[in-house]
């Protein structure tokens, strides 16, 4: 017989069957659909982490862990340790090898958002994905001291625009139950969306959180010495700290010298940090957890795959009369062979495909809560060479796994007695 009567055997045998078969499919559809999803997610991550700090050298702040560090300082997630002092960071913004620093301030919240005290620099000199440069969508970048600047995942969550008026809270939690509300910020401008944690925060001057905590002792306001809006105007709010600072060095041969020089600081301790090293550390870390979670999705698959050939083993005592009627047409028991390595084939590839497409759609339907939710960009994109091949050892499985009815019913086919002595 042709290769493509074996073929048409094959696709018959499997319509005929097809109750059966469909829930096989489904359920290793849904499998390879996991497997797929857990490494197109892991990669995803992992590019948009990486991406939030690709224009930055060092990032400085208190004598910390690195991971904390990094962390706190572009993530927002955890506290830092201590402060850095304002006299250290213009001594560093005084040196020659350093190009730009940036000032950060963290502490306060607006509706579970973190806020960030910074300046002019910010807008200037962050780079996040392929160095591209922050931009503003609406408004303009605060020039008041009561003016602030909003993430974009922050001004489409709240419905936020230009104009509006908005409280900050006092700490960094998600819940907090003392108000900044003597000191209303009106938004000035609301930044483009980047898929990094920038779209998270509420970006206000440093002299603007100088300004909402006068007056405030053990984290609540002090009645008569909080300050008017237009007294703290006319009032040098330079900072005493701030939490951390990024910096961009001129020359990339000299941030090492620039790190170790900063770590032996003799004004105070400090720690410098290579973002790409932090980031590094985090992911080993992270791997064991990874390389765990894709085992037990494999694992998944397997028993998929297992469930496959346990139906076709069973189906096989069904189809003594079928594979008689072949035989007496002269078909070879190589031919019956491969009908069922072409059946579990055909029915692995129709489930790889089916879970590809499945994941892209459901790929468009939790992007968006993604980056509402926790700020990570998924974006569709062609699937990578790894991926790839995860999707492509699928059908592979299923041909391996296909040979064992497969060498079952060649050698039934070559006994003297054939199928009917079954």
């Amino acid at each position: 017989m042709k290769p493509s009567l074996a073929l048409s055997l094959a696709t018959a045998s499997l319509w005929h069957r097809r109750r059966i078969l469909l829930l096989v499919t489904l359920t290793l559809t849904l499998s390879v659909s996991l497997l797929l999803g857990v490494q197109y997610l892991r990669t995803e991550v992992r590019q948009s982490f990486n991406s939030a700090v690709s224009g930055t050298d060092l990032i400085i702040g208190a004598r910390s862990g690195e991971l904390n560090l990094l962390l706190y300082s572009v993530f927002h997630i955890g506290h830092a340790t201590n402060n850095l002092g304002w006299n250290s960071f213009q001594e560093l913004a005084g040196d020659d090898r350093i190009d730009w620093l940036i000032p950060l301030s963290l502490g306060d919240s607006y509706r579970g958002h973190r806020v960030v005290g910074t300046d002019r620099r910010f807008l200037d000199y962050y780079q996040y994905g392929d160095d591209q440069p922050l931009q503003l969508v609406k408004g303009q970048w605060f020039s008041d001291v009561f003016e602030v600047v909003l993430g974009a995942q922050v001004a489409r969550t709240l419905g936020h625009r230009t104009g509006d008026e908005i409280v900050l809270s006092h700490g960094g939690g998600r819940t907090s139950f003392v108000k900044h509300d003597q000191h209303p910020f009106r938004v000035s401008g609301v930044l483009a969306a980047t898929g990094t944690p920038v779209d998270r925060g509420v970006y206000v001057s440093l002299e603007g959180l100088e300004a909402i905590h006068i007056g405030w002792e053990a984290g609540v306001p002090a009645p008569g010495r909080t300050l008017s809006a237009d007294a703290a105007r006319i009032r040098e709010l330079t900072p005493d700290t701030i939490t951390a600072a990024l910096a961009g060095i001129k020359r990339p041969i000299l941030t090492f010298q620039v790190q170790r020089d900063i770590n032996q600081y003799a004004g105070e301790p400090l720690s410098a940090i290579l973002p790409g090293v932090a980031l590094a550390q985090l992911w080993q870390v992270l791997g064991q957890f990874e390389l765990l979670l894709m085992g037990i999705t494999a694992f998944v698959v397997v028993i998929s795959l297992t469930g496959l050939v346990t139906v076709l083993l069973t189906l096989q005592t069904h189809r003594h009369q079928e594979i008689a009627v072949l035989r007496a047409n002269g078909a070879s028991p190589s031919l019956i062979a491969s009908l069922y390595l072409l059946e579990c084939t055909g029915l692995a590839v129709t489930a790889t495909a089916l879970a590809t497409g499945l994941w892209y759609l459901a790929l468009l339907a939790v992007a968006p809560w993604l980056l509402d939710t926790f700020g990570l960009a998924i974006n569709l994109r062609p699937l990578t060479g790894v991926e790839s091949l995860l999707l492509l050892s699928v059908p592979l499985s299923g041909l391996v796994v296909g040979s064992i009815p497969a060498f079952q019913a060649w050698r039934l086919g070559n006994r003297p007695s054939g199928w009917g002595a079954e």
